[in-house]
C-alpha cells in the first residue's frame, strides 16, 4: 500500500489523501504504542475528500471520532495486539 497525502493539517494532527493502488481516500492520525509511532488510516467518504479543505470542521469531527475509536470499522490496516493511542 502506498498512502499519498493530499492535505496535511499540522495544527489538527491529521492528514487526508489517497491510497494509490486502490484509489481509496483516507484520513490518517498519528498514534503511539510506547514502542513506535505510526499512523492509522481510515477510509474517507469521497464527498468529504472532494470538499477539502473547505470542510475543515467536518474533517476535524471525523478525526476526533477516529481518535476515540468510534470509526474502527473504517480502518484500512487493522492494528496489532498492542494498539497505539492518539498523539
Amino acid at each position: 500500500m502506498k498512502f499519498v497525502d493530499t492535505y496535511v493539517f499540522r495544527d489538527d494532527r491529521f492528514s487526508i489523501g489517497t491510497e494509490e493502488e486502490s484509489g481509496i481516500h483516507y484520513l490518517s492520525i498519528p498514534v503511539s504504542n510506547g514502542l513506535v509511532e505510526y499512523e492509522e488510516y481510515y477510509t474517507l467518504d469521497p464527498v468529504l475528500f472532494a470538499r477539502a479543505p473547505g470542510n475543515i470542521e467536518q474533517l476535524r469531527a471525523f478525526a476526533e471520532e477516529c481518535r476515540q475509536h468510534h470509526m474502527d470499522d473504517r480502518l484500512i490496516v487493522k492494528p496489532g495486539t498492542k494498539r497505539g493511542l492518539p498523539i
